[in-house]
């Protein structure tokens, strides 16, 4: 069981990383016509707005809540804020940003499954990484009572070293002795995320912050030409009776 433990906590980490990096880089370079997100819009958009807004604005605050949260050492945000007050901020709006994620969520998938025309243009992986990522919320919000039960900030340290340290390349599997099991089957399917990746419509992801960059790009002028009217001027023909008068 230790070795087990030592391989998801100290070892797979890097094995998802790497594919992640090199899986992006690759599929990039060989396959570019499939870097999108087979939107489905065109089919049935009515479900689509909310369930996707929904979503979009929950993941993001997930993961960015992740992402600041466990990779902050602990020593910057101490002068201000305490681990027990850091770890309720995390509940409270972690809870509500995953629920709202979670409605978004099950709105897509309700979509995809039920609707006919949606369900045949979808591929296998669409649908398996959406409820992957649908598993994966379910267990994160599992994890809210054993936070509040643990109020101490203790969990939030163990698993902010252990981040720290699998970044840092000093993977120590033994900082999340004693750590409840949803925390790390929460961790053990957030890296295997990671890992497909590459393999699924997620890498749009990577143009979405791409997409930054028209922030600072020059103006474009857009004219619009109504249908009546011809892209170029004609020259007009001139037809004069009794012109040609060998005709």
């Amino acid at each position: 069981m230790n070795a087990l433990h030592n391989f998801f906590f100290s070892i797979y980490p890097y094995i998802c990383m790497a594919v992640f990096f090199m899986g992006s880089l690759a599929r990039y370079d060989r396959d570019q016509y499939t870097w999108k997100s087979d939107s489905s819009q065109l089919l049935r958009h009515g479900q689509l707005r909310w369930g996707s807004n929904l979503f979009h604005v929950g993941i993001l605050f997930l993961f960015f809540g992740h992402f600041v949260g466990l990779l902050t050492p602990h020593f910057i945000y101490e002068p201000f804020i305490s681990p027990h007050a850091k770890q309720l901020v995390a509940i409270y709006s972690g809870g509500t940003a995953g629920i709202l994620c979670f409605i978004g969520l099950s709105l897509l998938i309700h979509r995809r499954v039920t609707d006919p025309r949606i369900r045949m243009t979808s591929h296998r992986t669409d649908l398996a990484i959406l409820i992957i990522l649908w598993v994966q919320l379910v267990i994160g919000l599992i994890t809210l009572p054993y936070s509040l039960m643990h109020s101490d900030g203790h969990a939030m340290l163990q698993l902010g070293e252990w981040a720290q340290r699998i970044v840092t390349f000093r993977p120590d599997h033994t900082v999340l002795a004693g750590l409840n099991w949803p925390y790390k089957i929460h961790l053990v399917l957030g890296m295997t995320i990671f890992l497909l990746f590459p393999f699924s419509r997620l890498v749009h992801v990577w143009s979405g912050f791409a997409t930054i960059l028209y922030v600072f790009r020059p103006k474009q002028i857009v004219r619009s030409r109504r249908l009546d009217q011809p892209s170029a001027p004609k020259q007009p023909w001139r037809f004069m009776k009794g012109s040609d008068k060998n005709g």
